[in-house]
C-alpha cells in the first residue's frame, strides 16, 4: 500500500461516496434515507472536514502499489481541542484485506510525528470492524456515547 494526498476536492468527494456503499456508521445510513451518498459525503465535507483548520495535506489517500488504485483514505485532523482521525474509509472492493490497520497506523503515525499529547477518534459500536482495528492499533476506549436517530416525520 502507498499513500498520497487527495489530487483535489473531487476526488475526496467521490472516495467518501464509495465508502458509504455497506456504511457501518449508524449516522450515515441515516443520511441514505434521506439523500444520495454524493449529497451526504458533499455535506460532511462542507460541515465538518473543510473546516479543520489543520493542513488538508495530511489527508491520505491509499493506493495499491504500481497501478495506484485508490483502496481507502484518512484524514488525520486538529478539531480544535485533540488531533483526531476524522475519517477513515475503505472501498467496498477493498474491505476485508487488513488495510484497514495500514490505513488507521499511517494516520496515527501523520499525527504522532505532529508531536500529539493523544489522539482521538471515534466509532459506532454498530461497526465493529473499525472498532477492532482501532483496539488492534492501542487506541483505548475512553467513553461510550449513544446517539439514537428517529425516522422522519415522528
Amino acid at each position: 500500500m502507498e499513500l498520497r494526498p487527495p489530487r483535489d476536492t473531487e476526488e475526496l468527494l467521490g472516495l467518501m461516496e464509495s465508502v458509504l456503499d455497506g456504511t457501518l456508521d449508524a449516522y450515515s445510513r441515516d443520511d441514505l434515507t434521506r439523500m444520495t451518498a454524493r449529497q451526504s459525503a458533499e455535506r460532511q465535507y462542507a460541515d465538518e472536514l473543510a473546516r479543520y483548520t489543520s493542513p488538508h495535506d495530511w489527508w491520505q489517500v491509499a493506493t495499491l502499489p504500481g497501478d495506484g488504485e485508490p483502496v481507502g483514505f484518512v484524514i488525520p485532523a486538529h478539531n480544535g481541542h485533540h488531533a483526531i482521525i476524522a475519517y477513515l474509509g475503505v472501498l467496498p472492493a477493498h474491505r476485508g484485506n487488513g488495510y484497514i490497520d495500514d490505513i488507521l497506523a499511517a494516520g496515527t503515525r501523520l499525527l504522532a510525528a505532529q508531536d500529539a499529547p493523544r489522539i482521538r477518534a471515534a466509532t459506532d459500536v454498530g461497526n465493529t470492524p473499525m472498532a477492532a482495528a482501532f483496539a488492534r492499533a492501542g487506541y483505548q476506549a475512553f467513553q461510550h456515547r449513544l446517539d439514537l436517530t428517529w425516522p422522519q416525520g415522528h
